[in-house]
């Protein structure tokens, strides 16, 4: 059944900068909003994409933040928040070109639209926090001992950003794909400090909207967002996300086969003959 690739195909769905789900309706919903509905067994134990460790957090930081390059399904680099870079020919200097349509989560903190506005300042402030032990960010490691010891991350003026190496490293652009290096903005960033865990605002899809913590998160759309996808939309095409986190996979899958979800992280095992055949393969 073709519903149930989707317990499988989860890189399709929360992969990349921004990756939207297909956008389907709540059945039985009185309301027309559409929102993506799934089930995540495991504890979420911060929003803060400093703290991305695990591949819950890593799933829900890839919705309402961005960085600045994504990574496609061929595995191959491409721009997000940077439209473009360059390389120092000794390999120790990357130069990112800033899009410049890019703005922070609506906050009551921001006092309008411009201060909204994302800058290779908000890109320096976040790199130089994964590796402030003040923060004692577990990404750390993918910054210590690679990027020069004085003014690693710069910003030239605001929309270009300079990155220094001690010595060439080739992986430099796979490591900023991930989830550590979201781009936060400094202002709300500061402003939470420890609980910016659970009031987190980024630049993504998707907006914070509320969590209760081992029970429920709530993502809503977020209206300014600048990506489109190939047929020119303005993404998301999707209106929320709403994620339940009941760790009985039994229950899930069965809220699952009722269409109450419309995703699930991972089956029992006592329901994987429903879906395979001997050899692995899916059931028709």
């Amino acid at each position: 059944m073709k519903k149930h690739l989707l317990i499988l195909i989860s890189c399709l769905l929360f992969f990349g900068c921004n990756t939207d789900p297909k956008p389907t309706s709540n059945k039985g919903n009185t309301t027309d909003k559409k929102i993506f509905r799934y089930n995540q067994p495991s504890a979420v134990n911060s929003l803060d994409p400093a703290f991305s460790k695990d591949q819950a957090t890593m799933w829900i930081a890839n919705q309402i933040f961005n960085g600045l390059v994504q990574i496609d399904k061929d595995l191959n680099i491409k721009p997000c928040l940077a439209k473009s870079w360059k390389i120092s020919d000794d390999g120790l200097t990357y130069t990112f070109k800033l899009r410049e349509d890019v703005y922070f989560h609506q906050h009551e903190l921001f006092k309008d639209k411009n201060e909204r506005k994302l800058t290779a300042q908000d890109v320096a402030y976040s790199f130089n926090r994964i590796i402030d032990s003040k923060v004692a960010s577990p990404g750390a490691w993918i910054f210590n001992d690679k990027v020069a010891e004085n003014e690693p991350f710069k910003a030239l003026d605001d929309h270009t950003f300079q990155l220094k190496l001690r010595k060439p490293f080739r992986p430099t652009l796979g490591i900023l794909s991930l989830q550590y290096c979201s781009i936060v903005p400094k202002k709300i960033t500061e402003h939470y400090g420890k609980e910016f865990r659970s009031n987190p605002v980024g630049s993504g899809p998707f907006q914070y909207k509320h969590w209760k913590e081992g029970d429920a998160l709530i993502l809503v759309k977020n209206p300014d967002y600048w990506e489109k996808n190939k047929a020119g939309q303005t993404m998301p095409l999707l209106d929320g996300i709403r994620v339940s986190f009941n760790e009985n996979k039994q229950a899930a899958y069965l809220q699952f086969m009722q269409n109450k979800l419309d995703f699930i992280s991972g089956i029992d095992p006592s329901f994987k003959d429903d879906l395979l055949t001997t050899a692995g393969t899916l059931k028709a």
